[in-house]
């Protein structure tokens, strides 16, 4: 008698493994030799905090301030429990914060967008761009000159 046939094709993926086993499986592989463990666990930690610390500096302008913070967490949440949970409890934070915030209505988004546009340009101040871009236009006002830069 011959092998019963079916029509179905052979998956292409059956035992191939995912992208997160892979990734297990190099993680145990450094975790086995304790000088590169060390020092993968130095890089994650070096490379996390940048991004949190990037994150955090930006916070108050437009653009991925809490997205950076979140993600320097989570980079730091893959080798230390500590950044595992202060992520989980930022993260609660974050949204009684904003759903505080939401529920304030319209008067408080103005105020909040308003604050956020004069630190904004508070900032650009202080660090000397309005003189500069005057200066490329040839206006030389006294006022445009940052404290910090002359």
């Amino acid at each position: 008698m011959s092998k019963p046939t079916t029509d179905a094709p052979a998956d292409p993926s059956a035992g191939a493994a995912s992208f997160p086993q892979r990734w297990r499986a190099f993680r145990a592989g450094i975790a086995h030799r304790p000088t590169l463990n060390f020092g993968y666990r130095i890089a994650v930690g070096v490379v996390g905090g940048l991004v949190l610390l990037v994150g955090i500096i930006t916070i108050p302008y437009p653009g991925p301030g809490w997205a950076l913070v979140f993600a320097g967490f989570g980079i730091l949440a893959t080798e230390f429990v500590w950044a595992h949970h202060t992520l989980t409890w930022v993260r609660g934070k974050y949204r009684t914060v904003m759903d505080w915030y939401i529920a304030r209505g319209w008067p408080l988004r103005i105020f909040g967008a308003v604050a956020t546009f004069a630190l904004v340009l508070a900032t650009l101040w202080l660090l000397g761009t309005f003189s500069l871009m005057a200066g490329w236009i040839g206006v030389d006002w006294p006022w445009l000159r940052s404290p910090l830069m002359s």
